[in-house]
């Protein structure tokens, strides 16, 4: 039988082989591995691929979003506007400054930040909104942005999983007032090992970034700030400057991908992705939702095909926030036991989306039948 893997990132690094295997040995010759001009390349290309002016490379997705929040001065007695159905890492960082974060639910078909809901919990404590571009879609910001504007707050996305993908016409990450993103190897412009970026073109805040990521510090030995160590090294940096010049490309064979599912699957007994008219999504993830989810997952894997739930325990119902979790939040509760995420890459080849596609208009087939 054959398998059909979720995400094949030794299929994607094969394509590049030759370029990574040159910018490793650059930066093994160069004999400098931190804070060095391949990160300083990285920034200034990466910055003007999203239309910012500062990209500030950091450790993590987290790091990104926890340094961002603390260069705006947001801490204990503070409230952050987040996302009920998201990664935790974005409840995280709000927690890891000293904040409160305050979830709202998502938007039921596009699974993004709804933002009818942001005005019901702002008040004299609430600094910033958080709004997470899940799955490679951008949440609706033009609205996001005027509550924001009307009560002060901050507007810091949450760009990680959605790298290079527009919102009206402008590319994530250039959004709101700045942007956190993650170069986890799974994302559409990955690193082969942790790595994040700010993004902003706040020169100021820039600059506090700068300062918070490498010790406080903008003159060796000399600390102005409590900062931390959170840098994006020389050697990810050169694989990402890479890897950037394809992100377009296998973007483009994501949205194939997606087209695909879209065509083969439309007559499935399940909620395929919604794609409102301002977006131009870059399809880190295809998520369907199935109200049989459990079973159909279950009958991909005996089918050789490896699936992933995003997510299947949202935040609030974590451990580490029980504190939450006498909140009612049925939007979030509902997707994390309906949500499943199909195989996803660039080079998926059209036998393994045909393979998927064939396995579950099978088992949706199945499902009309028993209900009859």
């Amino acid at each position: 039988m054959r398998t059909v893997p979720f995400l094949d990132l030794g299929r994607l690094h094969r394509s590049i082989r030759e370029p990574l295997d040159a910018a490793y040995h650059r930066v093994m010759d160069s004999g400098w591995f931190i804070m060095g001009p391949e990160l300083e390349a990285f920034e200034t290309e990466f910055a003007r691929y999203c239309e910012v002016r500062h990209c500030i490379g950091v450790g993590n997705g987290l790091e990104a979003l926890r340094l961002l929040l603390q260069a705006y001065g947001i801490g204990p007695g503070d409230e952050v506007v987040v996302p009920s159905n998201t990664f935790i890492a974005t409840w995280l960082a709000v927690t890891e400054c000293g904040a409160t974060p305050v979830p709202v639910e998502p938007d039921i078909r596009t699974h993004n930040m709804n933002p009818v809901e942001i005005g019901q919990v702002i008040n004299s404590r609430t600094r910033a909104i958080i709004p997470v571009h899940l799955y490679g879609q951008t949440a609706d910001m033009d609205p996001i942005n005027a509550i924001a504007a009307r009560h002060g707050l901050v507007v810091i996305e949450d760009a990680a999983q959605a790298q290079g993908a527009r919102y009206k016409g402008r590319r994530a990450g250039s959004l709101g007032h700045a942007a956190g993103t993650s170069f986890y190897p799974g994302k559409n412009l990955g690193a082969l090992g942790d790595g994040g970026a700010v993004l902003t073109s706040d020169d100021a805040i820039a600059d506090r970034v700068r300062q918070l990521r490498n010790y406080g510090s903008k003159l060796k030995y000399r600390h102005d700030l409590m900062g931390c160590n959170s840098r994006l090294d020389e050697l990810q940096a050169a694989f990402l400057r890479v890897k950037l010049t394809v992100l377009d490309e296998w973007n483009t064979l994501r949205g194939t991908v997606a087209d695909q599912y879209g065509a083969l699957l439309a007559q499935a007994d399940m909620i395929l992705p919604d794609v409102p008219s301002f977006a131009e999504p870059v399809w880190h993830l295809y998520v369907i939702r199935c109200r049989h989810r459990d079973a159909l997952q279950a009958h991909l894997t005996q089918q050789g095909i490896s699936t992933v739930i995003h997510y299947p325990v949202p935040p609030h119902r974590q451990a580490c926030y029980q504190i939450f979790a006498g909140h009612n939040l049925p939007i979030a509760d509902q997707l994390a036991g309906e949500v499943l995420s199909l195989p996803m890459f660039p080079l998926l080849a059209p036998d393994e989306i045909n393979a998927v596609a064939h396995a579950i208009m099978n088992f949706s087939q199945e499902i009309v039948q028993e209900m009859r």
